[in-house]
């Protein structure tokens, strides 16, 4: 990836929609398949080139993903748009190669507790788990992307240690995952301590393979994602509306806003290959069908036409 002449960041960045997965899984009532497929068929049209479209998992841990092959087979598909799933296990990976996931993501976590709440067995175990589904995806030439969530804080154990973090992503790279998603799934950190964490991590695994997903919890995200592009860091998970959170982290509020994002990569000079005002109608439309508000600032600043 380029650099910019006058300072360290990075002259693109790959932005990874995670709203119609990550955004939508905790919503508490039920989301029409074809709402979901609305929703990515405008986000694809938005510029974007990576999108999550849904999770391969049991219906009786997250029903809101149970129409996951649904979904995947009848979206509108953009060229040069990779449509991936979340698949924890053999059993989502083939559901996810017959439904037409280009790629799937494995997801296991940086705390002992998370990791038993979340997927219900150890980290050891979690791996364990992902060897197998990565090597089913060499054997289909699909791309694997690890998740590793708590990365700047627990909801059960507080603080953590960046050298385990730097562990369990150098396992999954190691395994086989060409890029690591470092999630800061309570929305805790800040940016001494997202410094603090890739410093440690990128001694194990190279910058240019790894990501960060950062909650805005405490109204931290953009200015983590910042100091994870001083850094190098060229790739930002990021979700439509500021739309999520996770069942198993109480409190966490949404994920950073993708149009946040954007608008602050634009006001960089950076380039995202997204369409600002396609982004906001996108998240306009799935917080109308949610009727919720949207918590993206940069929509409703322009909503307000400040």
């Amino acid at each position: 990836m380029g650099k910019t002449t006058n300072s360290c960041l990075p002259t693109s960045v790959k932005i990874v929609e995670v709203g119609p997965r990550d955004g939508l899984q905790n919503e508490p009532k039920t989301v029409p398949t074809s709402t979901k497929v609305e929703l990515i068929n405008r986000l694809s049209e938005s510029g974007l080139t990576a999108i999550e479209v849904t999770s391969f998992v049991s219906p009786k841990w997250v029903p809101q993903m149970s129409d996951h092959s649904e979904v995947l087979q009848k979206i509108k598909r953009c060229p040069g748009v990779t449509y991936s799933a979340l698949t924890p296990n053999m059993k989502g990976f083939q559901g996810a190669v017959q439904a037409g996931a280009q790629e799937v993501a494995i997801f296991g976590a940086a705390s002992e507790s998370f990791s038993r709440k979340n997927i219900n067995c150890s980290i050891q175990e979690s791996l364990q788990r992902f060897e197998e589904v990565v090597g089913a995806a060499k054997g289909h030439n699909m791309r694997v992307r690890g998740y590793v969530s708590c990365v700047l804080g627990c909801p059960y154990e507080g603080n953590i240690d960046p050298a385990k973090v730097a562990e369990v992503s150098k396992k999954m790279f190691d395994m086989g995952c060409y890029e690591i998603s470092l999630g800061d799934t309570i929305g805790v950190g800040t940016p001494g301590e997202m410094v603090t964490m890739l410093n440690t991590v990128t001694a194990h695994v190279p910058v240019q393979h790894l990501a960060v997903h950062c909650h805005d919890t405490y109204g931290q995200a953009l200015a983590n994602i910042y100091a994870a592009l001083q850094l190098g860091v060229c790739v930002v998970d990021s979700s439509v509306a500021g739309l999520g959170g996770c069942p198993y982290a109480k409190g966490a509020s949404g994920n950073v806003a993708t149009e946040d994002v954007v608008y602050m990569m634009d006001g960089l000079g950076i380039k995202t290959g997204v369409n600002l005002q396609k982004l906001i109608e996108a998240g306009k439309f799935i917080s109308r069908e949610l009727s919720r508000q949207n918590n993206s600032k940069v929509a409703q600043a322009r909503t307000s036409k400040l």
